[in-house]
């Protein structure tokens, strides 16, 4: 028999049992109805087996679960909505009577029930009960915390303004404090670190103060909870306040700003109570006046160390956008970059100039150099570390815009006789190489700005050339690099290392907290806060920005075609490097077959150039070159116009055929390549117009 047969016989039962009663009584047989109170709900929590996968590898996992019984209570009596009958008893012995259940009220309710999203669990086929459970509906399918929270926290009150009965128990792991308690923060020297600084945030409870620093750390790390569409969210976020078993709501704006600061100032170092930062972090501090709101003074505690560190940071000195002494008119983006170096030094700060090649990175560097010495503050020499094919143009430039500052090269054989100089000097140039073999002696000595040139050359910060320019004992550092990162963020890490130690954490902590959520992740709070981080301290200029402060480049771009022999032998072998790649991808697949791939296209195009850079019976043969002898047509038409040419190209095999035939035809020319001895030698003879051609690779 079936459940159904079961409540009709009950109820045919308690209709004879009416009628009984009503002829004792002397009555007319029928049933009472009674006054509808209110439905009832308990909010709990339940062991359920969830099944996971499907078919024959479905499995069952035990999951708690936030669930509601709901009942409906009546005049002298409440029935479980779960309970089948249309009718019940009430009153007992020979006063018991049965009463109609109101089904239209009771279906209302549970439309309004189900209305915040509360789902019965009848329809939940993936879900077992157990047999004694009394829920009637689970809270929330999806969303979380956040959304079981906010169940309880705005869903609840409002069920409860409808005429709801709302109990929940103690125990129940979603309860939200009502009130909205103010937040503090407390500032304050770290005793172990000099120059850092320990934070503790959290919220005050009836005059007692609630550290969440270790929870919002722990949301630090999670992904998601930090992903770009969850902090899109306009509704509120929910801290666990784990002393008090409850939840704390904070509005959408709140939490972003709150999580950025923690971001910004959190290095990746163990939990604690108390977060430390570096000094170089210390501008981040500001936003917690939004955080704590109302009267910050008195919630937002700040020491005098921080303060004065607070106003350093945020204020913006007037730099002079001309240096004295400066032999150069510096272009309007030039001068923001004055700025900028001025500025960095003002607030005690390391930096990257980081500016597209062209736009005067040297230039720049040297009118700020030149501001440090008349202002009297350069009292010790600046070294300038330099690639080795970068010497020549410092000391060029620097006489060039600088000739009144006194310039020591060491490079070469001759510094060490030069290393007598180096006191009198304003700035001494030297090489990354010559560095790492002489680190004991610049290490000796003090030095007012240390500035690296090509700064991604410390890329590798397990590098010698990393390790040696770390040692050196600076008031001030700088990097230049048109391409601060080349491959992966830790060269960003790499190179702020060196500027402000401490600034992005230790390489570890640097990788764990920012490359791996940003580069495999795509963690859009971690970007954000790495942007933030360096953002300062980044300069950088493309030359698209800054195109119309620039001179009009003209480019005419004329294609070459190759005809006769050339283009037979450029046939042939384009053929035979197509069969040769086709057959060693069929052997080791595309990844393997990198070098026979770059091999077939370096042929090709040293084909183009000239058949003589070819090897091969075949190319011995064949003198007709397109690209050389349209080559010399423009150099004979720009010659006799009084024009200057400057000429590159890749390999430098094509540029000693072209240094032969401007020998055949008796015209004067210099060459730059890698294995030019005297490379200062060629740079002044084609500027002081010695020759009119400048071969360079």
């Amino acid at each position: 028999m079936s459940q159904l047969d079961d409540v009709a016989q009950l109820d045919a039962a308690m209709d004879a049992l009416d009628q009984v009663v009503a002829e004792i009584d002397g009555d007319t047989p029928s049933a009472g109805r009674a006054r509808f109170l209110r439905p009832c709900l308990r909010l709990y929590q339940e062991s359920v087996w969830v099944q996971e996968g499907e078919g024959y590898h479905d499995q069952y996992r035990e999951q708690q679960l936030p669930v509601i019984a709901l009942s409906f209570e009546y005049e002298g009596f409440v029935v479980r909505a779960s309970d089948p009958r249309s009718r019940v008893f009430c009153g007992s012995g020979l006063s018991m009577v049965t009463m109609q259940r109101d089904t239209a009220a009771e279906t209302q309710a549970r439309y309004t029930l189900e209305s915040f999203g509360a789902v019965e669990v009848a329809l939940l086929e993936d879900y077992g009960f157990s047999p004694d459970s009394h829920a009637d509906y689970l809270v929330h399918m999806e969303g979380g915390v956040h959304t079981q929270c906010a169940f309880t926290a705005y869903a609840v009150p409002q069920l409860r303004a409808l005429g709801f009965h709302v109990v929940v128990d103690h125990d129940y792991p979603y309860q939200v404090i009502e009130a909205s308690p103010p937040w503090y923060a407390v500032v304050a020297e770290d005793d172990e670190k000099p120059d850092w600084f320990s934070l503790e945030l959290g919220i005050e409870i009836e005059g007692h103060r609630v550290n969440l620093l270790p929870v919002l750390l722990d949301m630090l790390d999670d992904a998601t909870q930090l992903s770009f569409s969850s902090l899109q969210r306009k509704a509120p976020r929910f801290i666990e306040v784990p002393s008090m078993r409850r939840y704390l709501a904070v509005q959408p704006d709140r939490f972003s700003t709150l999580m950025r600061v923690v971001a910004e100032l959190y290095h990746g170092e163990g939990r604690s109570d108390a977060m430390s930062f570096p000094a170089v972090r210390s501008s981040s501090l500001s936003a917690l006046e939004e955080v704590v709101g109302g009267d910050a003074q008195d919630r937002l505690t700040l020491k005098d160390p921080v303060r004065r560190r607070l106003r350093t940071l945020n204020v913006t000195p007037e730099a002079a956008v001309s240096s004295p002494g400066l032999c150069a008119t510096l272009r309007p983006y030039q001068e923001e970059g004055l700025r900028f170096l001025q500025r960095l030094r003002a607030q005690e700060a390391g930096g990257i100039l980081a500016d597209d090649m062209g736009l005067g990175k040297t230039l720049q560097t040297i009118a700020h150099l030149c501001a440090e010495v008349a202002g009297g503050r350069a009292d010790e020499p600046s070294l300038v570390v330099t690639p080795t094919s970068l010497v020549g143009n410092w000391r060029r430039e620097l006489e060039k815009f600088a000739p009144h500052l006194r310039v020591c090269v060491l490079h070469g054989p001759t510094r060490f006789a030069r290393r007598a100089e180096v006191s009198s000097a304003n700035v001494v140039v030297t090489t990354y190489p010559v560095l790492v073999r002489d680190s004991d002696y610049f290490e000796s000595l003090s030095w007012y700005y240390l500035i690296l040139d090509e700064a991604q050359t410390i890329k590798n910060a397990r590098s010698r050339s990393a390790a040696a320019v770390r040692a050196l004992p600076s008031c001030y550092r700088l990097c230049l690099s048109g391409t601060p990162i080349e491959n992966n963020l830790e060269e960003l890490w790499a190179q702020f290392d060196f500027l402000m130690p401490g600034l992005l954490g230790d390489e570890m902590q640097f990788r764990h907290f920012y490359r791996h959520p940003i580069e495999q992740e795509r963690n859009e709070m971690r970007t954000a806060a790495l942007r933030q981080q360096v953002s300062p301290f980044i300069l950088r200029r493309m030359k698209d920005q800054v195109a119309t402060e620039l001179p009009k480049k003209t480019e005419i771009v004329r294609p070459v075609e190759l005809t006769g022999k050339q283009r037979d032998l450029y046939e042939s072998i384009r053929v035979a490097a197509h069969d040769q790649v086709r057959s060693a991808i069929r052997k080791r697949g595309v990844a393997a077959s990198t070098l026979t791939i770059l091999d077939a296209l370096m042929r090709l195009r040293q084909l183009c150039c000239d058949p003589r850079l070819v090897r091969g019976e075949a190319a011995r043969f064949v003198r007709e070159s397109a690209k050389y002898e349209l080559l010399f047509q423009l150099l004979s038409q720009q010659l006799a116009e009084g024009r200057r040419i400057l000429v590159f190209s890749q390999f430098t095999s094509m540029l000693s055929l072209i240094s032969r035939g401007l020998m055949e035809r008796a015209v004067g020319f210099v060459s730059l390549t890698g294995a030019t001895a005297d490379r200062d030698r060629q740079v002044r003879a084609f500027e002081g117009g010695e020759v009119d051609v400048f071969l360079i690779s």
